[in-house]
């Protein structure tokens, strides 16, 4: 964003109006005409990133069951072979797990093994900004590789925002823009604008030269088309059987995802995130297993609901979702039936035009980096395939070099 349109919102709207959740939908709105017109254009992709905080243990959500390292090196936190969704002769999802592994069945689910970075740091707040920022141990960045992306599809004195994060948590780094404005979604309720209440544009500014208050004019307009956007959504729901989520607040967070979706708002990258409330989240370096296995629940049921729900309108097509966590953990559990700090570790991904299945190189539990499997796939490849193949960016400037994409798609 322009620094005369920031401060141009800013001076009319009032500061707090700007990242209020009231003021979104004049930030999000778009035409209703151009909505309609984007429908089933092949450049109209979205993608969804969501960060399993505190660094999610891999090896206890896709376990190498016939490797007898791993049961070795985990005598107590190990998950039985017998219990696993086993997807190979090798590899099974945890028990929990019921969603994920239906997932991969169909086909609308990938992994990537070893994915990680060079040199890795143990320290939470430095690898997650490693993986938000991807620019690694570039300690000077101020801005989040997604946020570059909005920054790109900004644009000075049009009312459309590209990317928000949706949750209850605050907005993860890796959204961090230089110019764009990427607000925060909380509630679905408090986001609508009632139709009625949105100021009719012709009485909000005469018509005029200047694109600041053109740029006004547009706001007022585009938030009267996504409030109606949006009721149309909820009424549309409710007139048909609901797709069931089941009750986790990460289940209702992309409920909330799939809404703003199928609204067609013109945004096209969604943060959220699980674990990061406070509580620890996936940092288990004590008594792992219940806490684990309640997040690894709690992520495979809620992303396969939200893929069911785009399923019902042919949008899984249009959407990718992938995990990130700042590092997996140590092969070897500790003292206290947890693991610690590791690197490398395993990327999940969703959407209904992957490749699907196991890539990358399978974890050699003997051969390890920091304490956990060594990476052998820069998460920066990832990246570089969502921007090139994905959504349309040239990777390289966006990442700060070239980097070859990993083949994640159909062709």
């Amino acid at each position: 964003m322009s620094p005369s349109r920031r401060e141009f919102l800013r001076n009319s709207l009032g500061t707090s109006a700007v990242f209020s959740f009231g003021s979104l939908p004049a930030l999000l709105g778009r035409t209703t005409q151009a909505g309609n017109t984007r429908s089933g254009d092949p450049g109209d992709t979205v993608l969804v990133a969501l960060e399993l905080s505190g660094g999610n243990d891999g090896m206890n959500t896709l376990v190498p069951y016939a490797d007898d390292e791993y049961y070795r090196k985990r005598p107590t936190i190990a998950v039985p072979a017998g219990k696993l969704h086993k997807i190979d002769d090798r590899f099974g999802f945890h028990p929990r797990m019921t969603g994920f592994k239906r997932l991969y069945d169909e086909g609308l689910l990938g992994v990537v093994h070893g994915v990680g970075y060079p040199d890795p740091s143990g320290d939470h707040q430095v690898s997650l900004r490693n993986w938000q920022t991807a620019r690694p141990h570039e300690s000077h960045c101020q801005t989040g590789w997604l946020g570059r992306v909005a920054d790109r599809m900004e644009a000075p004195y049009r009312a459309d925002v590209a990317a928000v994060f949706v949750g209850k948590t605050r907005q993860p780094f890796t959204l961090n823009a230089e110019r764009a404005i990427v607000p925060n979604v909380r509630s679905l309720e408090r986001w609508k604008l009632p139709v009625d209440s949105a100021p009719s544009p012709e009485r909000v500014v005469p018509d005029s030269d200047n694109p600041l208050v053109a740029f006004l004019h547009e706001s007022m307009a585009s938030a009267r088309a996504a409030g109606r956007r949006v009721e149309e959504v909820v009424r549309a729901e409710a007139a048909r059987p609901a797709s069931p989520y089941p009750d986790f607040q990460l289940a209702q967070t992309l409920r909330m995802v799939a809404r703003l979706i199928r609204a067609d708002l013109g945004i096209r990258v969604f943060g959220t995130e699980l674990g990061g409330d406070g509580f620890g989240g996936f940092d288990n370096h004590a008594n792992q297993i219940g806490n684990h296995c309640a997040l690894l629940e709690q992520l495979s049921e809620s992303v396969a609901a939200f893929a069911d729900d785009l399923k019902r309108d042919g949008l899984i097509e249009r959407v990718v979702l992938y995990t990130y966590s700042e590092f997996g953990r140590t092969v070897a559990e500790n003292g206290r039936r947890g693991t610690d700090h590791g690197s490398a570790a395993p990327v999940f991904l969703v959407g209904g035009r992957l490749e699907g299945g196991l890539a990358g190189v399978p974890p050699n539990l003997t051969e390890l980096e920091a304490g956990g499997q060594k990476h052998h796939v820069d998460f920066r490849r990832v990246y570089a395939a969502l921007l090139d193949d994905w959504l349309g960016f040239d990777s390289e400037p966006l990442l700060g070099e070239r980097f070859e994409p990993w083949k994640l798609f159909r062709a």
